[in-house]
């Protein structure tokens, strides 16, 4: 039997590693997928892909997990200029991915990992990153999937505690309690202007897809227009600057 663990570096996937590691589980390999903005910039926000490549990979590889890292050959500006080819908007730019139906989580992340998944053998044993207190999220887990956050009985909390106590924390954590990509229409607040203060090449990035004509939809997330956004976090500023 085989054994492998999937892993976003977040503090859920990467306390699973620790916990096989601590408890003598199989595991034959950690698998993380790497979201592409476009061919060249990664879709991880910055502190998370530095920690990923430069801290988190290494310290895995020294305690003799290998590491393999799948890319898809779609990214999200490939998906977000893609037109559509039938129906009334035919033409159109296919433009944000609607939140809660993300063809970015589904043709960038989950089509590579089910393409290396039908390579392995039928009985490998899936390690997912699910806490014991995340129960409506155990009840999903399918066949060949195993928590052992809920095996060994470690929750949210004590997830991030052993990372934290492990130095393999991400620095994500220190403004915002969800893993996501910097374009991700889930994206909180928080994360959003994380981005606003810190990446603003990023920013504008997005500010150009935004100003694309021809798209089928203008909205960034359920509710807003990226520029809205734009506009809110540069109001704040000034009235910040003002008082």
């Amino acid at each position: 039997m085989s054994a492998i663990a999937s892993c976003s570096f977040g503090k859920d996937s990467l306390a699973t590693i620790l916990l096989a590691l601590e408890h003598g589980e199989p595991l034959d390999e950690a698998v993380y997928c790497e979201v592409m903005f476009d061919a060249d910039l990664s879709g991880e926000v910055p502190e998370h892909r530095d920690f990923i490549h430069e801290k988190a990979i290494p310290a895995l590889e020294r305690m003799g997990v290998k590491v393999r890292a799948l890319r898809a050959e779609q990214t999200y500006m490939g998906l977000f200029t893609g037109q559509i080819t039938r129906g009334p908007k035919k033409g159109l730019l296919r433009a944000f991915p609607i939140a809660g139906r993300c063809a970015v989580q589904r043709d960038c992340k989950l089509k590579p990992i089910r393409q290396f998944q039908r390579t392995l053998p039928p009985d490998t044993i899936q390690y997912i990153g699910i806490a014991k207190d995340e129960t409506k999220r155990l009840q999903r887990l399918g066949k060949g999937q195993l928590s052992l956050l809920e095996k060994y009985n470690c929750t949210e909390q004590e997830a991030r505690q052993l990372c934290q106590r492990s130095g393999l924390l991400s620095p994500v954590y220190q403004f915002t309690d969800r893993g996501g990509c910097w374009f991700c229409p889930n994206a909180g607040r928080a994360e959003l202007r994380h981005l606003y203060d810190h990446h603003p090449a990023l920013w504008d990035r997005m500010l150009e897809l935004q100003a694309l004509p021809g798209k089928v939809s203008e909205k960034f997330n359920r509710t807003e227009r990226f520029s809205d956004i734009d506009e809110q976090f540069h109001g704040e500023d000034m009235l910040a600057d003002a008082a």
